[in-house]
This record gives structure tokens, C-alpha cells and sequence, in this order.
């Protein structure tokens, strides 16, 4: 009888070791299948948020290749390519995606109700028709809205305040996008504030952007405000060439355009935005639901000014700009 209960225990035992083996080894083969993050760009601008993404991925905890791996596709910033990098990609079955600009993150939704999805590079999300409200989604998406129209003001009193004898402004703007539009009508609000004068430039095809590039802008105005979107992104180094050989101020919406040579800029960083949202990827690969997530706005906005080119153009920099500003290029 004691022998029987000695196997039996020993039995019991082993069963316990068995079963314990048995875990570690599930969990372990469940910790060496990598979560999947898609990117979706427009193309190599964009790459400092991929930058800014693994950057703060790994600062909590995940590292490439061992628990999470990336898929990255460039779209060019063409809408028949973005719909096709997004069925791509979505075919990929992934985690998460994160889809950098508006037409991006427009043809990722359309190509999934399911996986979870974070934006960026976005200005007017709900204006888009991706969420139903900046509270909640009320979808698979989440994300981080640039705050584009609202930000126009504050760049067209950045203007003003670098060239307070400027009266007349060229605004440029993406006339078929939410983000254009939007940023256009907050522009004109603010410059009949400050009693400043509009020639706006509707952009809506190729052929807009090449009449606009051939007209003379110093006849028209005494400075030039870029509104963001896809297709004033797609030609914004031509812009800026043109607004220096004429010898215009041309204020812009991220630092980027600022090292390449346009004047100022206020508005969010590309590696600032990768940061941010790598907190919510990290939040949709722990099993949080984006409809429970608020879109966030930039945790931190940059004031950029281009020493060189002001000196190129002969604009001295008031020294209440220089003394605010968190990056001066040279």
C-alpha cells in the first residue's frame, strides 16, 4: 500500500515536471513567432517616422527580427501605387500597419475592417472620413493627426513676424484633399485677421502645378505659404528652388522642407511623429483596441529656420525667432 502510494506521487510528480516542460516550451515557441508591423510610405522622405518607430519600439522592449518584425513598402506617392502597396500589405496579414500620409492611410481602410492601424502624417482625419471623431474612431484605426489647418494660422503669423512688410501672400494648396482644403480655409481666416492679402494657387493636377511653376511669384506676391498634402508634397523641391531664385520667404509645414532649403517651418518632426506612434503600436500589439484609443496630436511641435537661405534671400531673422526657434540650419 505505501508502495503504491511512492508510485503514485512519483507519478504525480512527473506529470507536474512534464506539464511545466510542456509550458515553457509553448511559451517559448510563442515568444520566437515575431509580431508583424507593415509600413506604408509615400517614399524615402518619410524615412526618419520609420526611424522614430523602431527607435521606440525598442525602447520598450521589442527588438527587430526576435520579437517583431517590419514590413515596408513605398508607394511613391501615387494613388494607384498606394492602393496597390495597401492590398499588399494588408494580403501580408500583419499585426499592425501604419500608414504615413492621408491617401496612405485612405487606401489601407479600404482594404481592411480588421487589423489594427495607426496613422500619421495625417492633417484632417475626420474630414478624410477615416474616424468618425478625434475621441474615438469607432474603427481599426488610431492614430496621429499633424493638426494641419489650425497650425496654418500660427505659420502665417510666423511669416508675418519674420517679414512684417509683407502684405500679399501666395498660398499653395492641394485643392482635391481634406488637408489642403482645410489648411486653406484656416489660412484665409487668419490672414483677414491680420489684414494680410491672398492670391491663392489651387493645385489639383500635374498640369497645375506646372502653370504655377512657370508664373512669376514675385509679381504676385511678397511671400509664399506651402500648404500641406500629396500632391504640393510631390513637387515642394521644385517650390522651394523657384521661391529662392525669386528671393521669397516660403514658409513650410515640416523641418524636412527646411533643410532643403526653404526659410521656416512650424509643425511636427518626421522622427518625433515615428516616436509617438510607436507607442501605440506597441499599445495595439498588447491586445489594446483602437476605437478605445483617442487620435493624438504631436506631442511637441518645431520651430525651424534656415540661416542660409534667409541670407540667400536677404531676410534678416528677428531676433525673437531666433531666440524661440529649436533648430537653426545653416
Amino acid at each position: 500500500m505505501i508502495r503504491r502510494q511512492s508510485i503514485q506521487v512519483v507519478v504525480s510528480a512527473m506529470l507536474v515536471t512534464i506539464a511545466a516542460v510542456l509550458f515553457k516550451v509553448s511559451l517559448l515557441a510563442a515568444q520566437s513567432v515575431p509580431s508583424v508591423v507593415a509600413v506604408l510610405v509615400p517614399g524615402p522622405a518619410h524615412k526618419p517616422v520609420l526611424e522614430g518607430l523602431r527607435e521606440g519600439l525598442r525602447q520598450v522592449g521589442f527588438k527587430e527580427e526576435v520579437n517583431i518584425k517590419f514590413l515596408v513598402e513605398k508607394a511613391n506617392g501615387k494613388t494607384e501605387s498606394g492602393a496597390l502597396a495597401a492590398a499588399k500589405l494588408v494580403g501580408a496579414k500583419p499585426d499592425v500597419i501604419l500608414a504615413v500620409t492621408t491617401p496612405l492611410a485612405v487606401a489601407v481602410k479600404a482594404e481592411t475592417h480588421i487589423i489594427p492601424v495607426v496613422f500619421v502624417s495625417v492633417g484632417a482625419p475626420v474630414e478624410a472620413g477615416l474616424v468618425a471623431s478625434f475621441a474615438s474612431s469607432g474603427n481599426n484605426l488610431a492614430g496621429i493627426s499633424s493638426y494641419a489647418a489650425p497650425l496654418s494660422g500660427k505659420r502665417l503669423e510666423l511669416l508675418r513676424e519674420i517679414t512684417p512688410k509683407s502684405k500679399k501672400i501666395l498660398i499653395i494648396v492641394s485643392a482635391n484633399e481634406t488637408v489642403g482644403q482645410a489648411s486653406a480655409r484656416d489660412s484665409e481666416n487668419a490672414a483677414g485677421k491680420m489684414a494680410l492679402q491672398v492670391v491663392r494657387r489651387n493645385l489639383a493636377r500635374v498640369d497645375d502645378v506646372e502653370k504655377l511653376l512657370l508664373e512669376k511669384w514675385s509679381g504676385l506676391a511678397d511671400a509664399v505659404l506651402l500648404l500641406p498634402g500629396a500632391l504640393t508634397g510631390r513637387y515642394v523641391e521644385r517650390m522651394i528652388k523657384k521661391a529662392g531664385k525669386e528671393r521669397l520667404p516660403l514658409i513650410v509645414f515640416e523641418d524636412t522642407l527646411v533643410k532643403m532649403g526653404a526659410l521656416a517651418s512650424y509643425g511636427s518632426e518626421r522622427r518625433l511623429t515615428g516616436l509617438q506612434a510607436a507607442k501605440l503600436v506597441a499599445k495595439l500589439l498588447k491586445g489594446a483596441r483602437p476605437a478605445d484609443l483617442p487620435i493624438e496630436t504631436p506631442d511637441r511641435f518645431i520651430l525651424s529656420v534656415n540661416l542660409a537661405t534667409a541670407k540667400a534671400i536677404g531676410i534678416k531673422i528677428p531676433r525673437s525667432v531666433l531666440e524661440r526657434a529649436d533648430r537653426l540650419m545653416e
